[in-house]
């Protein structure tokens, strides 16, 4: 059932047989009920990239982050922050094949404007945390020393974050995030752009870089546990197969327990060649 707020001529809100009508953004929006189906390859790979966009923008952390970055940009338009930042980052900022598509966190892009942007951008690990530096030279007269820093920093690994909205002022040059013991040796990715103090301007979000290495994506998690907890089920089987041949002196015993054993060891140590999640 659908409600006419306006009377029978103007737009309805809610089902009526096989569309449904909506506000999106002021503007009335009308579409076909979705019918399951099949999926083909492409709307496979196009399901996953939304997916592994969607993980990484609805954190808290980068939410906060795009909000503020894409604000200026949607102005305007029937768009808020998220639609911008997912449209710009599914179409440019994954790599990898289906069923593995993963971030490529570095194209990812956090904010969009006209302001210049960090440069001669430097990414330290210190004892106590990390050190984001840049030039502090203004490179024309329209940009000030007290435009304000915005700083993200994200665990891809536990897709947990930070972020700074009112960090560091352009003409210090640098910025220090304190981090503990767990934090610091897992992989991170840090963003960085700048907002003028009036709000009225911002620039394109910078790639800062990663640290300790690139996170495995969800997929090679669950392959990685998968090979685990099968590696632990052969050696048990493996332990009991060889015990058996060398409580007969070397010689293989055809009973229906030992063919039944052999059965199980064989399959897993195939299971286990071909399997991935290995360690490398």
């Amino acid at each position: 059932m659908a409600i006419s707020k306006y009377g029978p001529y103007g737009h309805p809100n809610g089902k009526i047989g096989k569309l449904v009508h909506y506000m999106l953004n002021g503007q009335p929006v009308t579409r076909l009920v979705g019918r399951r189906t099949k999926s083909s390859p492409a709307q496979l790979v196009n399901c996953q990239s939304m997916a592994v966009t969607m993980r990484f923008l609805n954190h808290q952390s980068v939410l906060r982050f795009i909000n503020s970055g894409f604000e200026l940009e949607a102005r305007g338009t029937v768009k808020n922050q998220h639609n911008l930042a997912t449209s710009y980052n599914k179409k440019f900022a994954l790599k990898g094949e289906y069923p593995n598509l993963r971030m490529d966190y570095s194209k990812v892009l956090l904010s969009k404007g006209e302001l210049s942007a960090p440069k001669d951008t430097k990414l330290i690990k210190t004892e106590t945390g990390l050190e984001l530096s840049w030039n502090p030279e203004m490179p024309d007269s329209w940009h000030h020393g007290d435009d304000i820093a915005m700083v993200l920093v994200y665990f891809p690994g536990t897709q947990e974050g930070i972020s700074f909205l009112n960090a560091s002022k352009r003409e210090t040059g640098k910025h220090s995030i304190p981090l503990t013991g767990e934090f610091k040796d897992d992989p991170i990715e840090v963003y960085m752009c700048f907002k003028s103090a009036d709000g009225k301007e911002i620039s394109d979000s910078v790639y800062f870089g990663n640290l300790n290495g690139e996170a495995d994506t969800p997929e090679e998690q669950r392959q990685k546990r998968k090979y685990v907890e099968l590696k632990a089920r052969f050696d048990q089987v493996s332990v009991a197969y060889w015990q058996n041949i060398e409580h007969n002196g070397g010689v293989v015993v055809e009973t229906k327990a030992f063919r039944n054993l052999q059965t199980e060891y064989l399959a897993l140590k195939a299971k286990l060649d071909n399997l991935p999640g290995k360690p490398s």
